[in-house]
């Protein structure tokens, strides 16, 4: 399995996604925004994938992904988020990373991450 960053500001989602993912056998790093997450990961090492809500405060999901691959450039990644606009699109499409649009059932959420670690 694999050791995973999951990144949403909704607690109640986030907790969602870590109960599934840690059931699945995932070893999982949470964090509620952008710059709790870069912490994290400053003080527990990189993840081998990342899960991340687009809407986060202060620093978007987009803005992360790119900060954390200077650092893998190759990290695997799916957004999850109901903002799918022209521009949301495109910047995240740019990323190379997957995404699943909330609201998204523990089967979707799988099948993502198993797609992105896939493709890594």
């Amino acid at each position: 399995m694999a050791r995973l960053l999951v990144v949403d500001d909704e607690q109640d989602v986030r907790d969602l996604i870590v109960k599934r993912l840690r059931t699945d056998g995932h070893d999982v790093l949470a964090a509620e925004h952008g710059a709790a997450a870069l912490a994290a990961v400053a003080r527990h090492g990189l993840p081998e994938a990342a899960i991340l809500d687009v809407d986060l405060p202060g620093m978007d999901g987009i803005e992360l992904l790119e900060r954390l691959r200077r650092h893998r450039a190759d990290l695997p990644a799916v957004f999850l988020t109901v903002l799918w606009d022209g521009e949301v699109l495109a910047r995240a499409r740019a990323t190379g990373a997957l995404y699943v649009r909330k609201p998204f059932t523990a089967e979707t959420l799988r099948a993502g991450l198993a797609k992105a670690l896939q493709a890594a």
